[in-house]
């Protein structure tokens, strides 16, 4: 078992429920996250109220807000791993330098060509629409610090060889071999899962490795699955002995066999 005797984590288990974004219950239901953001009917105005939601490890993530946070707004489902065109995802969350906060115009359905690298001081928030992620390596968050995740459906991520693709500052990066995770955490730390639901991968849906730490893992469903949740890159990685991470009020299944998480 890949580094847990060292791993600090908190595991939660709640109902389904507790997590649907349109699910109609009383504030007494909700957990505290919820109680933060759902209890405040004009949450749309003030979206980076979000950032003081978090719990856990990765505490409260301010860092993605301030006067100097950038209002991205994502209306073209397409993906060009290598020339992102403004109005995409990719485009967000990899040629804007600084503190960006990424929101979406309307329901969409994004198949990425290649990985996506999510660069430092990244909010993307998928709240009041409904975003599908899928496609080759799915999301990277690679020596980035204060990322936030949430309210994606990320599925159906596939391997992708060593690759090309446009990393964070708009600086082309190369890629090794991506096994087709949901989300691959490498070297981060400060990041906030939050509300997505991830299933259907070729490999994991969750990986936290080679140094990450500060993570919290929240409110998030994880089915139709083999492989689930991996912390820790393997016993021998030294760097993995101090992680810290939070996996808080999620839901696992149907369809879950292991590493839910390990």
């Amino acid at each position: 078992m890949a580094v847990l005797s060292h791993l600090v984590a908190v595991l939660s288990f709640v109902s389904l429920y507790s997590f649907i974004p349109n699910a109609c219950l009383a504030a007494s239901e909700m957990n505290a996250i919820d109680q933060c953001w759902k209890l405040n009917t004009n949450w749309r105005r003030s979206r980076q109220l979000l950032a003081t939601c978090s719990v856990g490890f990765a505490g409260k993530m301010t860092n993605n807000v301030g006067r100097d946070v950038i209002l991205y707004k994502v209306s073209d489902p397409s993906d060009d791993p290598v020339s992102p065109k403004k109005g995409t995802l990719r485009y967000g969350a990899t040629m804007i330098t600084g503190k960006v906060w990424i929101t979406f115009k309307r329901n969409m359905n994004i198949k990425l060509e290649k990985p996506l690298l999510i660069s430092i001081y990244t909010a993307i928030d998928g709240r009041g629409v409904n975003v599908g992620i899928e496609g080759f390596g799915c999301l990277l968050v690679y020596r980035a610090t204060d990322v936030i995740i949430h309210g994606l459906r990320i599925h159906h991520c596939k391997a992708q060889g060593p690759s090309t693709v446009m990393g964070p500052d708009g600086k082309q990066m190369q890629l090794g071999q991506m096994d087709g995770d949901a989300i691959r955490l490498v070297s981060a730390s400060k990041v906030w899962i939050d509300h997505s639901t991830l299933f259907s991968c070729q490999d994991g849906l969750l990986d936290v490795t080679r140094g990450s730490t500060f993570v919290t893992v929240s409110n998030n469903w994880f089915r139709d699955q083999d492989k689930v949740m991996l912390l820790g890159h393997d016993d021998g990685f030294l760097r993995d002995k101090g992680m810290k991470v939070t996996v808080a009020f999620n839901h696992f299944g149907p369809n879950c066999n292991q590493r839910m998480p390990r």
